[in-house]
């Protein structure tokens, strides 16, 4: 089990590094600047919830499943509705302003996984 949450954590790794080289490249001269930096939070969040995924799963004593599964799904959420968000003009799909209310909900998802995380180190220090 704990080996899919490896997997997640570097699937997120490589994407983030890949979508930073596409956002200071390919998109730098196609976004606005505050498009460009909303972009670049949604990478960096990626990075930071890719590398806690790849040490929680090493560390299962802190870590329970309900956690890892948050951390998964709130980075798919937030970083990817950001993504989405900020390239639909290029995209073409038409409106995905639907998408708006998501991120927050990503974002949730994520407080609420270092909240267990918060909880737990606590019960590991009263052991």
């Amino acid at each position: 089990m704990r080996k899919s949450f490896l997997i997640w954590g570097f699937t997120f790794g490589i994407l983030a590094v890949i979508l930073g080289a596409l956002g200071a490249h390919a998109l730098k001269p196609l976004l606005s600047t505050a498009q460009l930096s909303s972009f670049e939070t949604g990478i960096r969040f990626q990075m930071y919830h890719a590398l806690l995924l790849i040490i929680l799963s090493q560390v299962p004593s802190i870590a329970n499943k309900a956690c890892l599964y948050l951390i998964v799904l709130g980075t798919i959420l937030f970083s990817f509705s950001i993504y989405l968000l900020n390239i639909q003009g290029i995209l073409n799909w038409g409106s995905l302003s639907f998408l708006g209310p998501v991120t927050p909900i990503g974002g949730l998802l994520l407080i609420s996984s270092w909240l267990i995380l918060l909880i737990n180190a606590f019960k590991l220090k009263a052991q």
